[in-house]
């Protein structure tokens, strides 16, 4: 079985699925797959249950602070690339600049990217990709889509998903235990940020609706809000804000169940 129809049964497994599913919440006309959509999300949110969060919860526990930081910044470093391009394709050549000179301050006074020198020194640190490069170019988001493994996502961004890969750094790395090993630690870095605002999910009456209402806000402040050096607050502040506008169009219900899977990269 090639590695490409190993990859693309559980998908299938998951269509078939969500043909006898019925959804749980009021319809969004930006969620036209939504019983699809919820049948991937459980998918996701058990994967996430029995391996990625507990994985990610060990990393942060025995893992002392300062590898972390300096773990996240190196894969911050690492990304650069992604985010060069794609301040090019949106004629931001201001950030460009900025985004070059804390990539060369990071990877040499930076020890590889370990270390931060370059937000000491009041360059500025921006998040761009190409989905929200399509959607500064007039693209419309389409369909509400999750991705087995990956989380939520539009029509949009799952085509910016592509582009972002060829322009990653570890996309061209010759070795796969390299290449996939920084993947790895990348998604287990990436899942124990996103550890400290589980408590907003918890909270919500419909944790899908809630992940999907925070996460197209998120992606609509990205393409016509502007940029902002505070991205991981602005972050914060939509996660917050779905589950206000969860809260007031939900009945009243029992306890929700624990927490559910956050948006992954």
């Amino acid at each position: 079985m090639t590695p490409r129809l190993r990859l693309s049964l559980p998908f299938c497994l998951l269509l078939l699925a969500a043909c006898a599913s019925q959804p749980g919440a009021k319809s969004d006309p930006r969620d036209p797959w939504e019983r699809m959509n919820r049948v991937t999300y459980h998918f996701n949110d058990g994967l996430d249950r029995a391996i990625v969060k507990p994985v990610a919860r060990g990393y942060r526990k025995v893992t002392p602070r300062f590898v972390q930081a300096g773990v996240s910044n190196f894969l911050d470093n690492l990304r650069s690339p992604v985010v060069m391009v794609n301040d090019l394709l949106q004629g931001q050549f201001k950030a460009f600049a900025s985004d070059t000179g804390r990539l060369l301050m990071n990877t040499t006074l930076g020890i590889g990217g370990l270390l931060d020198p370059a937000s000491a020194a009041g360059l500025d640190k921006n998040d761009r990709d190409f989905g929200q490069t399509l959607g500064k170019w007039g693209l419309k988001t389409g369909p509400y889509l999750v991705i087995p493994f990956l989380g939520p996502s539009d029509i949009r961004d799952a085509v910016g998903r592509v582009g972002d890969v060829y322009s990653d750094p570890r996309h061209y790395i010759r070795s796969n235990w390299l290449s996939y090993g920084l993947w790895a630690v990348g998604a287990v870095d990436t899942r124990a940020r996103l550890l400290d605002v589980e408590g907003a999910i918890a909270g919500a009456y419909d944790p899908y609706a809630f992940i999907r209402t925070a996460y197209l806000q998120h992606r609509e402040y990205k393409v016509h809000g502007g940029q902002s050096p505070g991205e991981e607050d602005q972050e914060q502040k939509m996660l917050e804000e779905a589950g206000e506008d969860q809260g007031a169009q939900a009945a009243p219900a029992p306890q929700s169940p624990a927490p559910q899977t956050p948006p992954q990269h």
